[in-house]
């Protein structure tokens, strides 16, 4: 998909308006909810444990999701008027390294947080310190060693059809793309989905009957299966038949799926658990906070 100075093929301008007001949106809505966790953690000291620290290490990558969109939200409204993705070759490389990462890093981090809860209700120990940020750092620097592959040959980022973000380059479907995706699928989307889905089955065989579970245990999984399968179903397309006989459009839409999962994640562990909320309260009111604790 090479960078030209017309509109992309299948798209009008007003279709690329409408794509660069959605990925807009859903910059804005993960970016600042995930952002106000962040400052949660950072403002609130009950928030500061092994625990939470996975949720902090998902918030982190959701933003960075969230800020990739605003790139792309940006260069869809740029496109109208400039008609060209405005970053240059490089930057589609750095735009696509930058999405790979935090994209990894936002599902084994939500495989880490799952992990997480199953040893603090099925244990009834506390997550050590120790081991939290041994689990954060492997999964930011797996994910940095995945992500950089394609920058070293293996793989390769493109344009995705819109010509407005760049991605994994599916387009052609050859053995080089065939082979680092199913080795990386498998460790990066395979292997956290079925700790995911484990985790939270074993947890709810075991406290559910007694009712001391209070976690969400079926939409951390749904949330990875719908907000990347789209992705894993366009891929596998890709190494099965010709993806060019897939409508620009259509493709599209994994992306503007997966833009979401931030805003979702924000929705369930952070606004879904009270002491969050709670620090997110404090974060926005920080007077009020501040009368509580001289109480």
């Amino acid at each position: 998909m090479a960078e030209t100075s017309a509109l992309p093929t299948g798209f009008g301008e007003l279709e690329v308006l409408a794509v660069g007001m959605v990925l807009l949106v859903e910059a804005l809505s993960g970016l600042s909810l995930n952002t106000l966790t962040i400052f949660s953690f950072c403002k609130t000291p009950e928030l500061r444990t092994p625990c939470h620290l996975l949720v902090l290490s998902l918030a982190l990558a959701d933003s960075g999701i969230s800020l990739n969109a605003l790139v792309a939200a940006t260069s869809s409204l740029l496109r109208v008027s400039h008609r060209r993705w405005p970053y240059g070759s490089d930057g589609c490389q750095a735009h696509g390294f930058q999405g790979f990462v935090t994209a990894l890093a936002s599902i084994c981090s939500s495989a880490a947080i799952a992990w997480g809860r199953y040893h603090h209700y099925c244990t009834r120990s506390q997550l050590a310190w120790n081991s939290a940020i041994s689990l954060v750092l492997f999964v930011w620097l797996s994910s940095a060693f995945w992500a950089a592959l394609p920058l070293l040959g293996w793989g390769h980022y493109d344009y995705e059809p819109l010509g407005t973000c760049c991605t994994l380059d599916y387009s052609k479907g050859d053995r080089n793309f065939t082979s680092f995706l199913f080795t990386m699928s498998f460790f990066n989307f395979a292997m956290p989905l079925f700790i995911t889905i484990t985790s939270y089955s074993l947890m709810e065989q075991k406290l559910g009957k007694s009712g001391h579970l209070q976690v969400n245990t079926t939409l951390p999984a749904r949330t990875l299966l719908l907000g990347w399968g789209p992705y894993a179903i366009l891929y596998l397309y890709a190494v099965i038949a010709d993806v060019t006989s897939i409508s620009p459009k259509l493709q599209m839409v994994p992306a503007l799926i997966a833009k979401m999962v931030p805003t979702i994640n924000a929705i369930n562990y952070a606004l879904g658990n009270e002491m969050v909320c709670r620090g997110i309260w404090q974060c926005l009111s920080p007077q009020k906070s501040k009368k509580d604790r001289t109480k």
